[in-house]
């Protein structure tokens, strides 16, 4: 392997839902959920997209409006599918719920999941592109730089996004939306990383990832400001629609970034990345062992790791390394003998220091004899 570039971007992509995880490969994918008795629950579909099979998909910066919007779509899907393990059983269908079903019978889902994106789409561009317009312009009357005006809409729009995330992230059941989200990246890091993909290896890999939908949502944010400082126009009725306008661009634009973040390590792109992971400690929280194992059950569902690691990092993952406890135990030697080596040392230098002063407690009593003998010698004399 000596010299050949190892590339360890998996392909695998996945979201947090309601106790669950879905994971995404290729077109395949597979909603993990921990039912309140307990059990796992996995359900594997495949899913196309709104340009399934066409050449646009292959196309830099236009892909990524179609990835978003699919993305929209599956990760709406997967979360009512969560939903229903989760149902109260006394509610009762409604009249509007029986007319809706009614009229659109086995569509009904699909439509309901499609009408939802769409308001979601229309509510997320008024609030973080229409609206910091709008708050940025009572400042017209003070500020007279066009320049200066961008860059506080700028500012506005991003703070608004970082507040808005920060707000939900205090809300009890998005946490643990959020430790879901922590054990989603846990599973793709460990590996991506080389690592046998178990509940101990998986723990012990970090919540951030590059190319997390967080990231993308600041990359949209950040590449809104510079395009909204060099795309100006007068009329403010041409200025909100322009907003407007230029989402698909952004989100083109915006994706082709993430995707560069996940396929490359080098520093620039650490640290065009740094904020998204930064913004990730609001949007993933540490999860405990019963997550881990959601996770696990949703990679294994759509995702060959093993054949992955061996293509990827040149070796066969061994039956006994996918011992969880041999490998705690392990790693508690290894930490043991750690402190151990660190205890010595301490002792070493503390025992060293000791005889340093003791060393010079004694010169200076000695110093402080010849002293007194001196003086005697003299009174004699």
């Amino acid at each position: 392997m000596a010299g050949k570039k190892i590339n360890r971007y998996s392909g695998i992509g996945g979201q947090a839902v309601l106790e669950g995880i879905m994971m995404k490969n290729k077109e395949q994918y597979a909603v993990a959920v921990r039912k309140p008795n307990g059990e796992i629950e996995v359900d594997v579909e495949a899913h196309h997209g709104v340009m399934h099979g066409s050449k646009l998909l292959q196309v830099p910066f236009v892909r990524g409006v179609f990835n978003f919007v699919d993305s929209l779509v599956l990760g709406m899907k997967c979360l009512n599918y969560s939903a229903t393990f989760y149902e109260d059983e006394e509610m009762q269908e409604t009249a509007a719920d029986k007319a809706f079903n009614k009229l659109f019978k086995d569509k009904a889902e699909s439509v309901f999941t499609g009408i939802v994106t769409v308001l979601s789409i229309i509510l997320a561009i008024a609030i973080f592109m229409v609206l910091p317009y709008f708050i940025s312009s009572l400042f017209e009357e003070y500020v007279r730089n066009a320049s200066l005006m961008a860059i506080i809409e700028g500012v506005i729009r991003i703070f608004i996004f970082v507040m808005y995330v920060l707000l939900i992230s205090l809300m009890k059941d998005i946490r643990r939306v959020y430790m879901y989200h922590g054990a989603e990246h846990k599973c793709i890091n460990c590996i991506e990383k080389g690592r046998p993909l178990t509940v101990h290896n998986v723990m012990r890999s970090s919540k951030q990832h590059k190319r997390c939908g967080t990231s993308f949502l600041l990359f949209v944010m950040l590449v809104s400001v510079v395009l909204f400082f060099f795309i100006r126009v007068e009329n403010p009725v041409y200025r909100v629609l322009i907003r407007i306008a230029l989402v698909p661009v952004i989100a083109g634009i915006s994706y082709e970034i993430i995707r560069l973040a996940g396929k490359s390590n080098n520093i620039l792109v650490r640290i065009i990345s740094a904020p998204g992971m930064w913004l990730q400690g609001l949007t993933t929280k540490e999860p405990d062992e019963s997550m881990v194992e959601v996770a696990i059950a949703a990679v294994e569902a759509v995702f060959d790791w093993k054949a992955y690691l061996k293509e990827t990092f040149g070796y066969e993952v061994d039956d006994s390394w996918m011992d969880d406890e041999a490998k705690a135990e392990d790693d508690d030697e290894q930490d043991a003998d750690a402190e151990k080596a660190i205890g010595e040392e301490q002792s070493a230098e503390t025992e060293q220091v000791s005889k340093e002063e003791q060393s010079a407690e004694t010169e200076q009593v000695s110093g402080e004899e010849n002293i007194v003998d001196k003086v005697k010698t003299s009174e004699d004399k």
